[in-house]
């Protein structure tokens, strides 16, 4: 998502609408990527990439102290995304969850 934030910052300029619109396919692929035993980090990735991403593209000014308040910003403006990610992405690990479970050998009593 750092990548894309600065991929959406060098042709569309502090486009947070096109950084958004990457972030839900983005999202769904990690869920998808990830290895079984870390299916519980898909969702808890998920809003720390967009933090990550929306940095290049959050428009503060004044040093530091301004870009992290426009990340904050940016954070609270378009929080919708970023739950919309984060459901996006726990939907999926969950539902690979239980695929695994149902093809867990039953226990023999």
């Amino acid at each position: 998502m750092l990548l894309a934030g600065g991929i959406v910052w060098l042709l569309f300029g502090s486009s947070v609408l096109m950084f958004e619109q990457l972030f839900l396919p983005v999202a769904a692929a990690t869920a998808l990527w990830v290895r079984p035993a870390d299916l519980i980090t898909a969702p808890i990735s998920a809003p720390l990439a967009f933090a990550a991403g929306v940095w290049p593209i959050a428009g503060g000014s004044g040093g530091f102290g301004g870009q992290l308040m426009g990340v904050v910003s940016a954070l609270s403006l378009h929080a919708g995304w970023l739950y919309a990610g984060t459901l996006v992405a726990a939907l999926i690990a969950l539902v690979r969850k239980a695929a695994l479970i149902g093809k867990r050998p039953k226990a023999r009593r």
